[in-house]
């Protein structure tokens, strides 16, 4: 099912559409459009929420009612991950750019530093923070930080929400780049609309990739649906539980959702 956004501020972007997959609403649009309207909205400091969705997101919003909530209330809800594309694709007939976080933060970052956009970076730690900072130095120069702050690891009371809310409104920065993870920066983010006036980006690992804590997979993995694999590489503990559950999971209800609209026409 077609889906129209909620229409945006009569001074702001133009009204664009999205698509279901599962339990997210992915924006469609090109990988340049989609660039375009976050400078713009950054340029403006206008209050809005972006998140790159993968298949742990999509699970995770399937699973809990507070996720799905905030990522489809989100302005726009990239395809972050290749099989998301294919969804799209099954779904649809529809070809859409994949809108990967690594690239989306790199296209940001330089497009910040050029168009003389400020950039501040909330979540991780201050190591990460540090090394984030002297990465960006070295590869967007003349890019403004406006600040970095790392937040406790638990939850924050009213008044650490409220000092935060000033920090960072008090910066001026245009771009907020948050790296708390999936679902925790999500959440964080839609609780900071209207409330913070910029455009918030969920970018989580793909800042730490930047910071170089961890490594992306080769370019022939990106495009055909392995950076999964490479991750699992590389951390295969941590990580086989969450692939065996989420992949497993995404897969059969991309299927079932294919199975009803081609053979039943059912849609939701």
């Amino acid at each position: 099912m077609l889906l129209e956004e909620k229409a945006p501020p009569a001074a702001s972007i133009s009204l664009k559409k999205r698509v279901n997959v599962v339990s997210l609403n992915i924006s469609l649009g090109t990988y340049s459009q989609l660039q375009d309207w976050i400078i713009k909205a950054a340029r403006r400091r206008e209050s809005r929420v972006v998140c790159c969705a993968n298949v742990h997101m999509v699970i995770e919003a399937t699973q809990k009612s507070d996720v799905k909530q905030a990522v489809n209330e989100a302005d726009w809800v990239t395809p972050d991950g290749m099989p998301l594309v294919w969804a799209i694709r099954g779904l649809y007939s529809l070809r859409q750019d994949r809108i990967a976080g690594m690239d989306l933060a790199t296209s940001l970052l330089q497009r910040a530093a050029d168009e003389g956009i400020s950039v501040f970076f909330y979540g991780s730690t201050p190591q990460v923070l540090d090394r984030l900072g002297l990465a960006c130095q070295e590869r967007f120069p003349g890019l403004e930080i406006k600040g970095m702050l790392s937040p406790p690891f638990r939850k924050t009371t009213l008044d650490e929400d409220e000092a935060i809310v000033a920090q960072i409104s008090g910066s001026e920065a245009g771009l907020v780049l948050v790296i708390l993870g999936c679902p925790k920066q999500e959440l964080w983010m839609a609780r900071m609309r209207d409330r913070i006036p910029a455009v918030m980006v969920g970018l989580g690992g793909a800042l730490l990739m930047l910071a170089g804590y961890q490594t992306r997979a080769p370019r022939w993995m990106q495009e055909n649906g392995l950076e999964w694999a490479f991750r699992f590489i590389q951390e295969p503990r941590r990580l086989f539980k969450r692939y065996a559950v989420t992949n497993s999971l995404y897969i059969y209800y991309v299927l079932k959702e294919i199975a009803l609209k081609r053979f039943f026409n059912v849609t939701k």
